[in-house]
């Protein structure tokens, strides 16, 4: 089963079913418009919530001053850019680089920066991703897409109540004449959480 799809297996105690199940009196009841909210949902997972991330990303592809601050005081970084939201009262940033790939997960539930990487996905809350990202994350990485260099080291980050990590990708080859709102145009979340790479323009 690809950490993708999960739609063979239902649990009637997930609370995603719940809130699915709840979600369809109000339509059937004519009191919400499901396309109303999956755009709402469409919109924070891949528009407001990533592009806050993409966007400081971008300018640590820029700015070395920037980057090197980012990378050592990701808190820092954030209040002084004025952005507020969930899970990001401790933020760690992990620099991919010739050689070296890293990668977040949460093991014990979904911590996640939300303020910066908008709604986490499906699949980071899964318990299949969640155990098998740490035990063979190469695998996992070629299931969803992103095949490494096997030279390449892979960094597994634990993200916790205390601590949330995000990744800087690396900056996409022939990009040097783009300037940071082009850049973070090629920065999508999956890149940020070290599942993807960044987009080659």
């Amino acid at each position: 089963m690809s950490v993708y799809d999960h739609s063979t297996y239902h649990d009637p105690r997930s609370p995603k079913l719940r809130v699915e199940a709840l979600e369809d009196i109000l339509v059937e009841k004519g009191i919400v418009d499901r396309a109303r909210i999956d755009a709402t949902i469409q919109k924070y997972e891949h528009d407001i919530g990533p592009m806050i991330g993409a966007r400081l990303v971008a300018q640590a592809w820029v700015d070395p001053t920037f980057r090197e601050r980012f990378l050592s005081d990701a808190d820092a970084v954030v209040s002084d850019q004025g952005i507020r939201g969930a899970e990001i009262e401790h933020l760690e940033v992990k620099a991919n680089e010739p050689g070296v790939h890293n990668v977040v997960v949460c093991t014990l539930c979904s911590c996640y920066p939300w303020g910066v990487l908008g709604l986490p996905p499906n699949w980071y809350k899964s318990p299949e991703y969640r155990a098998r990202i740490v035990r063979e994350p190469r695998a996992v990485l070629s299931e969803m897409g992103l095949d490494l260099d096997p030279a390449t080291e892979v960094r597994v980050w634990d993200s916790s109540s205390e601590t949330r990590f995000m990744v800087l990708p690396e900056r996409p080859a022939g990009t040097d004449d783009m300037d940071v709102d082009e850049l973070a145009e090629l920065v999508p979340r999956d890149a940020m959480i070290g599942v993807a790479r960044a987009i080659q323009p």
